[in-house]
């Protein structure tokens, strides 16, 4: 089934914030759709995740979109449909330099305190809004560029 324009500028949206995560950092499903504008849809945000191709000559896909770097709110690696899923997304943490700690009942965690990134805005955003208070101060103080 196709998708909606909506959709798609959704799914867009998720996997361009998600491309700016840093290596060895994790954020939230709901902090990316914080950052994109839609904060009550963080279950879409796994979706998108969720239906990321694996085809490398996709535009978007597991290569260059690195999924890895989400993680539910209480800080757990969110279990999959398929057994191994969240030890692969724990082995992709790990190789990055991510602690995943596994718990008693064998859930994997990782530590927010020393591993999270939770921006205000996307970096990218934060680029543009710099700029556009520098242009204000330039203004306010009557020099020019």
């Amino acid at each position: 089934m196709a998708r909606s324009d909506e959709a798609a500028a959704f799914f867009l949206a998720v996997y361009s914030a998600v491309r700016e995560i840093p290596p060895g950092k994790v954020t939230t499903y709901g902090h990316i759709a914080k950052l994109v504008g839609t904060p009550q849809r963080p279950r879409q945000v796994g979706v998108c995740l969720k239906h990321l191709s694996q085809d490398p000559d996709s535009r978007h896909n597991h290569n260059n979109v690195p999924w890895q770097r989400v993680i539910n709110s209480k800080g757990l690696i969110s279990p999959r449909s398929q057994p191994s899923g969240a030890r692969n997304q724990a082995a992709a943490l790990e190789a990055e330099g991510v602690e995943v700690s596994t718990g008693s009942l064998g859930e994997l965690s990782v530590d927010f305190s020393q591993y999270g990134w939770f921006p205000r805005s996307l970096p990218s955003e934060a680029d543009e809004d710099d700029e556009e208070v520098d242009d204000e101060e330039d203004e306010e103080d009557g020099s020019e560029q």
